[in-house]
């Protein structure tokens, strides 16, 4: 066997036989105990790595679709592995090379840069150019013109009857998912995907629980309740059991490289304050199971379709009691213990083990944060990668690291390679254009540098942070919650006292007489680029006006808007239900968009390709802050 250098959203895959939960938690406490020997060694030798170049580069996951025109029906499109072999050999005579990769969802793929993007302005005028090559490259290898891929979050009518091609049944008897309602041939076919799926159900002992709030419409049954003979669905909401419900939703991530360990860690606490508010202003999916649910964003679904705890952990119990699922929001800060207030559980015995090590760039923040992760049961293990050298490899630290799925991943250097420091982003729903997706990767992006740069300071308590996740996926939160937020973010002492208020997604965006707003921070952080050229500085400038559009509700996020689609078809009848025919016309609607039919709702007027060269240069029309907040004055660490 080969292990593969892939990597997805769901970890590293490796070729191989993958061992059956039995057999794998019996090998738990080996995998654990030579995962933190691997994680020790490679910090050994990482002990002085500093001065790494800052790169970025994102990540985004497609779904493809077929369409039966005749009979008014859209199909999620069984095909990856055949269009993923298709790529390898077709170069669609793109001179930028990109990377595709599988994703759990037989219907997906992941798509990369070939190489990640370097700390340079002019590096952003190439985001967009690099995701429309992708998604070009991957439309030129579908040859039926029925058939197309799309940047969207979750397909409404996932898990409905016949909701795929080729056509699959659920196998409730089956040794996979046991699902109503998600077809086992719905799962990727590499067999770390399918083992996932029987190890997460095997270990809690039952199926996946998995319960949306339904939008309650006008003619929507009072109380809803499809099954009321099965115990594990909720009254009033929409009931899933299998993994592929969350695991086949999409999402945009995006991974930083810092300088050094110090620096990825401050990033990672200051950007997991912001990931809840960049996953409200990116919302993008309202409908599931097809019905119009009462939350706009994907997060607690997938959270509950990788939900490995038992009924006695769920209560506080067992030998590994967590109060989250392994995809969740993280639960202690890496730079910072004053604001870490949340109950972290985490094993006595590695921390011991990690503090013991005695090396200087493991404390105790650190120690707890990999002992929160490895008071977990691996999940995957593969029979041909568990006798190993673990001065070499680290494949049994990564076997818990990667099934942790949490809004932020700190991601330390792989053995003898030149990739750095990295923390990834993980909130961002996705769009469906390339200008939306490049607008919040660019955002994400402009941030980070801004933050390294101004020494700003987000800190707020962990657990504000948390309830800023859970009220970032109520509808139509951008307009209707409001999120704590630090309004002293230029104390630049991180455990200075935090002066928190709450605010809504255009205050904390676009500022207000009390707080300049996040906008007016990057703008500034602009103004200090003396060498950006135009055409860069104007894609910025839309790139801003989008996010702060979105704020403001000045533009609708993509949930706001399906939901506005749907609820105006005259087919729909207020009932909640999403039919075959509702879901045709707003996919085909969806496909129309993404090939560049103007959406006012979406993008406005916002200018979207990346011809300028008749518009006049004028350095002001780009930083310009709000008349109506505070100016934000930066103390520049390394301007």
């Amino acid at each position: 066997a080969v292990v593969s250098t892939q990597s997805t959203g769901m970890g590293i895959l490796v070729r191989g036989e993958p061992l059956p939960w039995a057999q794998t938690k019996a090998l738990a406490a080996y995998i654990r105990d030579h995962g933190i020997k691997q994680f020790i060694h490679l910090m050994k030798t990482l002990s002085n790595r500093s001065y790494d170049q800052l790169k970025w580069g994102d990540e985004i996951e497609y779904l493809l679709f077929k369409f039966d025109h005749a009979n008014k029906k859209v199909y999620l499109l069984r095909r990856t592995a055949d269009l993923l072999e298709k790529l390898s050999k077709h170069n669609c005579n793109y001179d930028m090379p990109v990377t595709f990769v599988e994703e759990f969802g037989s219907f997906q793929i992941e798509s990369t840069p070939n190489k990640p993007f370097l700390d340079d302005f002019e590096e952003l005028n190439h985001v967009i150019r690099d995701m429309r090559h992708r998604r070009e490259k991957l439309k030129c290898v579908i040859a039926d013109d029925t058939e197309t891929v799309m940047t969207i979050t979750n397909f409404p009518r996932l898990g409905c009857p016949e909701f795929c091609w080729p056509p699959a049944k659920p196998s409730p008897e089956g040794n996979v998912s046991k699902s109503m309602f998600f077809p086992d041939e719905c799962i990727n076919p590499h067999p770390r995907f399918a083992n996932l799926v029987r190890s997460i159900r095997e270990r809690r002992g039952k199926k996946v629980e998995i319960n949306v709030p339904i939008y309650k419409d006008k003619n929507t049954p009072s109380p809803f309740n499809e099954f009321p003979e099965i115990e594990a669905a909720k009254e009033d909401h929409v009931y899933m059991d299998a993994m592929g419900f969350g695991m086949g939703c999409c999402c945009i991530q995006v991974t930083f490289q810092a300088c050094n360990i110090t620096e990825a860690r401050v990033l990672y606490d200051q950007l997991a304050v912001m990931s809840p508010i960049v996953m409200t202003l990116s919302a993008a999916s309202p409908i599931y199971r097809g019905y119009l649910c009462d939350v706009d964003c994907r997060w607690n679904v997938i959270s509950a379709a990788v939900d490995d705890r038992t009924d006695e952990e769920m209560s506080g119990g067992g030998e590994y009691p967590h109060n989250s699922s392994r995809y969740s929001c993280i639960n202690s800060y890496l730079n910072s213990d004053k604001f870490s207030d949340v109950d972290l559980h985490y094993d006595k015995a590695i921390y011991e083990t990690l503090m013991r090590a005695d090396l200087p760039n493991i404390d105790k923040l650190l120690a707890r944060h990999i002992a929160h992760i490895f008071a977990r049961d691996p999940i995957s293990a593969f029979s041909n990668r568990i006798e190993l050298d673990d001065a070499r490899d680290t494949d049994h630290f990564e076997s818990l690291q990667s099934t942790n799925w949490q809004n932020m991943r700190f991601k330390p250097p792989p053995p003898d390679s030149d990739i750095g420091w990295r923390v990834e982003f993980r909130t961002i729903e996705a769009q469906l254009t390339d200008f939306e997706n490049a607008a919040f990767v660019s955002f994400c992006i402009l941030l980070s540098r801004a933050l390294a740069s101004f020494n700003c300071n987000f800190y707020i308590p962990l657990s504000m942070v948390q309830e800023n996740m859970r009220r970032a996926q109520h509808r139509n939160a951008v307009l209707e919650q409001k999120f704590f937020f630090r309004k002293n973010i230029q104390c630049c002492k991180c455990d200075c006292k935090p002066d928190v208020v709450e605010m809504t997604i255009n205050d904390i965006i676009n500022g207000n007489g009390d707080f300049p707003g996040i906008s007016n921070v990057l703008r500034s952080y602009i103004k200090h680029m003396p060498d950006l050229e135009f055409v860069t500085a104007t894609r910025i400038c839309s790139y801003l006006s989008l996010i702060q559009k979105r704020a403001s509700g000045e533009l609708l996020t993509t949930a706001a808007w399906m939901r506005k689609f749907v609820m105006a078809h005259p087919l729909y009848k207020q009932d909640s239900h999403v039919s075959d025919e509702v879901t045709y016309d707003l996919m085909m609607e969806c496909k129309r968009i993404t090939e560049g039919q103007k959406c006012p709702d979406l993008i406005g007027s916002l200018r979207v390709d990346s011809d300028y060269n008749n518009t006049q240069y004028r350095r002001d029309s780009y930083v310009t802050e709000s008349d109506s907040s505070p100016v934000f004055s930066p103390t520049p660490a390394d301007l």
